[in-house]
């Protein structure tokens, strides 16, 4: 292979990263910057099978490339983004529920203290908003997920229909109440 040849291959590898950058960033309704330096392989291991389970898809870039594939985007010259991309940087992309890398890194956090503070939460981004790291963990993770509003939705749906029912229900109930009421009675006077 020529020195040309893997240039461009080098230069053709990095657009590819770069524009998969890009394209987990625009699905991701949430995204979870981590720094992960003193965080030894079995530890990272976990985190990834825990992000997995998730639906998270978790990926390590270069800052460079991160930065490379922001520009033209609101956060291009955000300040706090900037301070965060030093360092090694993972990305957690949460793309359905907004809360999910959060809540697995919080929870990764708490269950081994002296282990997992090594876990550094750079920073979060919510809908193009930068979510501080200390942040991310009290705030952007107390979010209810996808299925506790489904499910706050659903009761609150079927609140006035259960009052209906039992509105329609109660005259059907009340004579149900009198002809037994007549029934005993007439048992005992018989």
């Amino acid at each position: 292979m020529t020195e040309t040849a893997r240039i461009s291959a080098a230069r053709k590898a990095k657009e590819d990263e770069v524009a998969a950058v890009k394209a987990s960033w625009q699905k991701a309704t949430s995204v979870v910057l981590l720094g992960f330096r003193t965080v030894n392989v079995p530890q990272v291991t976990e985190l990834r099978a825990r992000f997995r389970k998730a639906g998270v898809e978790y990926r390590v870039f270069k800052n460079s490339l991160i930065a490379q594939a922001l520009k033209g985007t609101p956060l291009e010259n955000s300040k706090e983004l900037e301070q965060a991309l030093k360092g090694e940087t993972g990305l957690a992309f949460s793309f359905e529920d907004p809360s999910a890398a959060a809540k697995i890194v919080r929870d990764f956090r708490k269950e081994d203290k002296e282990k997992n503070e090594k876990l550094e939460v750079k920073l979060g981004v919510l809908d193009a908003s930068v979510v501080p790291g200390p942040k991310v963990e009290t705030d952007l993770a107390s979010m209810p997920g996808k299925d506790e509003l489904r499910a706050t939705l659903l009761a609150t749906l079927q609140a006035p229909l259960q009052k209906l029912v039992q509105q329609l229900n109660a005259p059907v109930q009340n004579l149900v109440y009198a002809i037994e009421a007549k029934r005993q009675k007439d048992a005992g006077e018989g």
